[in-house]
């Protein structure tokens, strides 16, 4: 979650126009300002982590247990619970009271004025506008020793985040990177996420300190091009992904009314043409894999609410570059009605579907 401001923002546009920029209100005096930026910010190493939902909560559990000790991360969510639960649990596992430091903010500005790489997980684009809003319209950052580093996790849509990252650099508030993660909260929770991301290649030294930071989280890190380009890249593999969980779905379906054996046909479809992640590891038939959600009445993994959200997105960005997705709208009436039927479960869940309208 984010923190939400108090008035309505026009989607991805507010961001577009950096004299709009200027023109936000901020509720700090141009003397404030001016003592403010005299100087250059010391202090030991600072992260910040905004937004401890599913995902973000156990990504930033890994980077607090990856960076130095000595270091401090500030958090901030909305939900006031989880950020107590998160500064508790770091406690238990401090050796003495300067290992393992977390502090509590009360909003996204303080986290960016505190810290040097900045990391947001938020659920959709809008949170992700309020909250760098929210941070740019109280005017410029304090100087640190080195250049801010802001990196979305969220998946969004493209638009936003290029307006985003032109803000920020507009601004000269820091450097924006867009880094979408793969690998649901299973992933999040064992730190073996893999990012795509988006950035200016200004140099190889760059990309290399984003793929450090990316590192405390996940396994990969693939750079994809400019800002935009990771969420693009996210979107255009879920909606294959979307794709091909219904269509292992249809055909588990299929072969097992025809009388066929569901762990035979699954081992037939991967070791041939059919094979794909949903049917080798994510398989949609109860007992197929007994490690997948199908396994376990659905639960866990990739839900369906926030695929059929991808799967928008996909549509969305795929309209505005003028592509056919000649699958994508009778795609989207699928996890429509199976997120109706089935919200809180594993997308895998299209299978289940797919038996009850087939009775």
């Amino acid at each position: 979650m984010s923190a939400r401001i108090a008035y309505s923002l026009p989607r991805a546009a507010l961001l577009r126009n950096p004299g709009y920029l200027r023109r936000w209100p901020s509720t700090t005096s141009s003397a404030q300002l001016t003592r403010a930026f005299s100087t250059t910010l010391h202090r030991d190493a600072t992260w910040g982590f905004v937004g401890l939902g599913q995902m973000g909560y156990n990504m930033a559990k890994n980077l607090r247990a990856k960076i130095p000790a000595a270091d401090t991360l500030v958090i901030r969510d909305v939900n006031e619970e989880a950020a107590k639960r998160f500064v508790a649990e770091a406690q238990e596992t401090a050796h003495s009271p300067n290992e393992n430091r977390v502090e509590i903010a009360q909003n996204a500005r303080e986290v960016a004025e505190k810290s040097t790489v900045m990391i947001t997980s938020l659920p959709e684009s809008q949170h992700v506008i309020d909250v760098f809003h929210s941070i740019l319209k109280e005017g410029k950052l304090p100087v640190l020793e080195e250049e801010r580093l802001f990196i979305d996790t969220s998946t969004i849509d493209p638009v936003t985040s290029k307006d985003i990252a032109n803000a920020i650099h507009t601004t000269q508030a820091g450097r924006f990177v867009d880094a979408p993660v793969s690998g649901g909260v299973v992933g999040a929770r064992a730190g073996t996420l893999s990012f795509m991301f988006g950035a200016s290649s200004q140099s190889e030294e760059f990309l290399e300190r984003i793929r450090g930071v990316l590192a405390h989280m996940g396994k990969k890190a693939w750079h994809l091009g400019e800002p935009g380009s990771g969420v693009s890249g996210k979107l255009a593999n879920n909606y294959m992904l979307a794709i091909n969980n219904i269509a292992t779905a249809e055909a588990m379906n299929l072969g097992i009314r025809w009388g066929l054996d569901p762990k035979a046909l699954a081992d037939l479809i991967n070791s041939s043409t059919g094979r794909c992640w949903p049917s080798e590891v994510n398989n949609p038939v109860p007992g197929v894999v007994e490690t997948a959600p199908a396994s376990r009445g659905y639960e866990g993994g990739f839900g369906v609410s926030l695929m059929n959200k991808d799967l928008r997105l996909a549509l969305e960005a795929a309209d505005q570059a003028g592509a056919t997705l000649a699958l994508g709208d009778e795609a989207r009436n699928v996890y429509n009605a199976v997120e109706e039927a089935h919200r809180g479960k594993d997308f895998s869940v299209v299978y289940q579907w797919l038996q009850s309208k087939s009775e």
